[in-house]
């Protein structure tokens, strides 16, 4: 709790900033696409329930398991993510990355697509923020100050559930 409090806390300006990046591109008909593996591949799933539940166009590209695991299969799973944006993303759209470490190939990947295509981008991560904070393809990022996975996701949560409130409020 006590985490979750102090990243609300230390990111309540970022939160705003990214929240009217977001409303901006929802209001100009652009759509969320959500993305992670793992835990982070379910949070993908919420982020995009979230928005979808307040009447905003969002989509998790983790959803597909057989696109997944197929285009894992014969391309590679490190183009999972940045293969679908291609496909489907484009300017005024707005590329989610979840990660609890930051250094998930495929989702850097995803995240240097997306900003390649002109795309608002969004991270979160964890610990020190690891290549996704590195490398900067993220211009909202999110990170949590803490090696734990669980905390990590729980803190995460708790911001993009902010985050979608603030949002909804200002996208219409």
């Amino acid at each position: 709790m006590e985490l979750r409090q102090r990243v609300l806390q230390e990111m309540e300006a970022p939160l705003v900033r990214c929240a009217a990046a977001l409303a901006a591109a929802f209001r100009g008909g652009g759509r969320l696409f959500a993305f992670g593996n793992g835990g982070s591949s379910t949070d993908a799933q919420s982020v995009a329930a979230l928005f979808t539940g307040r009447g905003l166009p969002a989509v998790s590209l983790a959803a597909d398991s057989a696109f997944v695991t197929a285009l894992g299969n014969d391309v590679g799973f490190e183009v999972v993510f940045a293969r679908q944006l291609a496909a489907l993303g484009g300017p005024g759209d707005v590329a989610f990355a979840l990660s609890t470490s930051g250094g998930s190939a495929n989702v850097l990947h995803g995240l240097a697509q997306a900003a390649s295509l002109g795309m608002v981008t969004v991270g979160f991560a964890g610990a020190g923020g690891g290549r996704m904070a590195g490398e900067g393809p993220a211009e909202h990022l999110f990170v949590v100050p803490s090696s734990s996975v669980h905390r990590i996701q729980e803190a995460q949560a708790t911001l993009y559930h902010v985050l979608a409130e603030l949002v909804s409020a200002d996208a219409r």
